[in-house]
């Protein structure tokens, strides 16, 4: 069954919690419906926008005089286990992100626990290639179930079809003529609409802690093995001292109910009120998470950054050698520290807790937030010649 849903805005459906009016919002709850959706808005020439958790983007004030679809089926699939351990787990696109991470612990799997307490579905991962101390979805994926809006079809796409990247995937290229620039004809939803994905994980109570912050959480060095519980515990623990969470209460309202596990929102609910020592919403976490990607700059560019920068091998598009810096240093070297607004009482500032989140402070528009994030753009690039590029998908906002 598909239902259509009135008078609903993107500020609801988004972490943020920005955006117009929608003209047409659907929550397809079979595989059918998904695909009927996505057939109708592209065979009437409508926008049509396919949004799993609201999490990765930022959407104008304007009217959306198109089509927004989001999957409500959350079916996860798990294989039997193979000889080598392995484990094949498929979970439908409209899964919300931490339920299937929070799924995957507890039976005792390997490889995403890395991952936890990042907002979104599992569709959406696979198009952004979500990571996070240490892990990426693209090290566990084997698969995608797509329809193919070009051919009209459904597609399986293999791991090399998807051409993981730092935050990026054939999926998301194809939404683009070139980084921040909008494809005029399919944005803002990629040519390929994810179905299901099929992941590998590796069946076994423990998992290895792959980054050094995550390690001084557990008191352990990078490397070791440790219980997956406890490695989903410390990565939720980490983020919500930073504000990188979302806020638990956007499940309260009607657009949002059922796209999380009631139980699951219960538990998130309860360890915001013990981080935060509040019933009420926390600012710092109404924001897109990451706003900015880290810049991956060439020999000549990475010689123009101060000698403290940090620096990363890195790949570069071209698959040349880079070198990746931090945004967050960036950032708050070109003077814009945590709580940074452009003006005093702004509705839109940088949190308090990290520089690369953008934060609604409660009644920010979505003009608001793009004038901070172009503020900080300009401001680092001339700083130091480098020039932000967004990490969320931005509909209707002149980058």
């Amino acid at each position: 069954m598909t239902t259509e849903h009135s008078t609903t805005t993107f500020a609801d459906l988004t972490t943020i919690g920005v955006g117009g009016p929608i003209r047409t919002f659907l929550t397809p709850d079979t595989r059918a419906g998904i695909i009927d959706a996505v057939r109708q808005a592209d065979a009437a020439g409508l926008p049509l926008s396919v949004i799993g958790g609201g999490s990765n983007l930022l959407v104008a004030d304007d009217p959306f005089d198109g089509i927004v679809v989001r999957d409500a089926r959350h079916d996860i699939r798990f294989g039997s286990p193979q000889a080598d351990g392995t484990v094949s787990v498929t979970a439908d696109a409209g899964c919300n992100w931490d339920d299937f991470v929070a799924t995957s612990v507890a039976q005792g799997l390997e490889g995403v626990e890395g991952l936890s307490g990042i907002p979104g579905t599992v569709g959406a991962s696979v198009v952004q290639n979500i990571g996070a101390y240490g892990q990426e979805v693209a090290s566990s994926v084997t698969k995608v179930e797509a329809w193919d809006r070009e051919t009209s079809s459904a597609v399986v796409l293999e791991t090399q079809q998807l051409r993981f990247g730092y935050r990026m995937s054939a999926l998301k290229a194809s939404m683009y003529d070139a980084p921040a620039r909008p494809s005029s004809r399919l944005f803002p939803t990629p040519r390929f609409v994810v179905l299901s994905v099929t992941f590998r994980m590796h069946r076994g109570a423990e998992g290895t802690v792959g980054y050094g912050q995550l390690g001084k959480a557990l008191g352990v060095e990078v490397g070791d093995r440790m219980p997956v519980a406890a490695i989903r515990e410390a990565v939720l623990h980490v983020r919500a001292a930073k504000g990188m969470l979302e806020d638990a209460h956007r499940y309260e309202i009607a657009a949002m109910a059922g796209a999380k596990r009631a139980d699951t929102v219960k538990a998130a609910l309860q360890a915001q009120r013990e981080t935060t020592g509040s019933d009420g919403p926390d600012f710092n976490r109404h924001s897109c998470g990451s706003f900015f990607m880290n810049p991956i700059l060439d020999d000549t560019q990475a010689t123009m950054l101060p000698e403290d920068a940090p620096r990363f091998p890195a790949v570069l598009p071209s698959g040349a050698p880079g070198t990746k810096t931090s945004a967050a240093w960036l950032i708050d070297h070109a003077g814009f520290h945590k709580g940074y607004a452009v003006a005093d009482g702004a509705p839109a500032s940088l949190s308090t807790l990290h520089t690369l989140a953008l934060t609604n402070r409660g009644s920010a528009r979505a003009a608001d937030i793009a004038l901070l994030a172009r503020t900080v753009r300009d401001g680092v690039e001339r700083a130091f010649g480098v020039r932000l590029v967004p990490e969320p998908v931005l509909v209707g906002i002149t980058w």
